[in-house]
């Protein structure tokens, strides 16, 4: 009954997909890093380019577009601070920015992927 219940959640799109959660520090992970992005142009030629870019770095584990400040929030696990250093380089080579700052995360208090059902 259980699984029948499930299929019927996946056929209607409410299981988008089935997923394991890694331990990203035993990887080689341990820095989250937060990029806040201005961007340096507001057209969909400019969207376009940074979608592109961000979808194709695997570091990035996902990218929301903002009211306020800022237009623009990545969320990326990096190994350390060179490879936060290495993530940037990339981006910036890809796509022109207006401003890009950082914060890292110095410790997890919560982080879930569940919703509240």
């Amino acid at each position: 009954a259980c699984w029948r219940r499930v299929k019927a959640m996946e056929a209607a799109g409410i299981i988008r997909r089935r997923v394991a959660l890694l331990d990203a520090e035993k990887l080689g992970f341990g820095l989250t890093v937060f990029m806040q992005i201005k961007a340096a142009a507001h057209d969909a030629d400019w969207l376009e380019r940074f979608a592109r870019a961000t979808k194709t770095m695997p570091e990035v584990q996902a990218v929301y577009r903002m009211t306020g400040e800022l237009d623009y929030l990545i969320r990326a696990r990096v190994a350390d601070m060179k490879g936060y250093d290495r993530l940037y380089q990339r981006l910036v080579a890809k796509v022109p920015m207006g401003d890009v700052s950082a914060s890292f995360v110095m410790e997890e208090i919560k982080e879930t992927t569940e919703l509240p059902l």
